[in-house]
């Protein structure tokens, strides 16, 4: 598929900066959504995550139902929502609220991993050993989220008959593997786990069973993304995610940090691999530059959808980025 075939969403994070509030933070992840909804993006979906410092998005639903409320169009949804964390029926029936708030906008991607530590885990009052249910949890969902059946003892209410749509999500071959068998769309977190991107999107499509949500294959990839005026701004924007991912590979903190000019004071040599090797898909640059990139992307890799995470420190420039990719978007209709 071409790059101009392609879709744009966003992935985020609700990050936080240093010299920031939480308050401040969702009320410009109002106003980034708000900006995509208007530049004609896709969907806007929203990562879990629990127990670190930077990150505000714990309570997923909640900031969804939030977003839903402030745009007009975009789908929304998680990205996702973890589910050894929950039982299904509350998430069902939480996802089934919202469905019924907004309807035809709400959608439910599912991750395995619990996306926290073992503490953090514990505090969630679930086993351990969820994750290797995970199937089977899907299985529960997509029959909570179906129209009610005779006969039927469980029952999510509201969310019974809403049929929100279910992604997979996935790092590794086993949400590919998965989501391939039950023929639900897949989402390949490259935007912090690069290198098994191809393996994974390729176990995908040649495994998938056409199913009664979707006759063929349908991937999203994820990729952090910095756009700015030109490509030494660009550069220059996206040490603040080097700086994430540094504080994130040392046990620190993720608070977002204005860019430097400089980060050779900031890591060693073996740290500076370690980012970059974490940020293996990222792409930086200027209009110009950001389209031939994504580009090689949608030429060597075999997906349908991008959805970009854009870590920068300013949400003025934040933004802005989101115009140069609406703006990299008209020019290729315009071909």
């Amino acid at each position: 598929m071409q790059l101009q075939e392609k879709k744009f969403s966003l992935l985020e994070l609700a990050s936080v900066r240093e010299d920031g509030s939480i308050t401040e933070t969702l009320q410009d992840s109002l106003q980034y959504a708000h900006k995509a909804d208007e530049l004609g993006f896709e969907r806007f979906w929203l990562a879990e995550h629990h127990n670190m410092e930077g990150i505000a998005s714990a309570a997923t639903s909640v900031l969804i139902g939030y977003i839903a409320g402030g745009t007009q169009h975009i789908k929304v949804g998680s990205g996702g929502i973890m589910l050894p964390n929950h039982p299904p029926l509350v998430i069902a029936e939480q996802f089934g609220t919202l469905a019924s708030l907004y309807p035809g906008r709400i959608e439910l991607g599912l991750g395995r991993a619990p996306g926290t530590d073992a503490i953090t885990m514990r505090a969630l009052r679930r086993d351990m050993r969820a994750a290797d249910d995970f199937p089977q949890e899907v299985g529960i969902l997509q029959q909570l989220l179906a129209p009610l059946k005779p006969g039927q003892k469980l029952k999510a209410i509201p969310g019974a008959g809403t049929e929100v749509p279910l992604w997979l999500l996935g790092s590794s071959l086993f949400s590919a593997q998965l989501a391939a068998q039950k023929g639900l769309p897949y989402a390949f977190a490259g935007h912090f786990a690069p290198r098994l991107v191809r393996e994974a999107l390729h176990v995908y499509r040649e495994n998938f069973q056409p199913s009664e949500v979707l006759e063929k294959p349908y991937a999203i990839l994820g990729i952090p993304l910095v756009a700015a005026d030109t490509d030494a701004e660009a550069r220059y924007l996206a040490t603040t995610s080097h700086q994430r991912i540094l504080a994130l590979l040392r046990g620190q903190p993720l608070w977002l940090k204005p860019p430097v000019e400089d980060m050779t004071p900031l890591w060693s040599p073996e740290e500076e691999a370690a980012v970059k090797d974490f940020l293996g898909l990222a792409v930086v640059g200027s209009p110009d530059t950001v389209r031939e990139e994504l580009e090689a992307l949608a030429r060597e890799l075999p997906f349908d959808e991008f959805m970009f995470t854009i870590d920068m420190y300013d949400p003025n420039q934040r933004q802005h980025a989101l115009e140069l990719l609406a703006q990299v978007k008209a020019s290729l209709t315009n071909d």
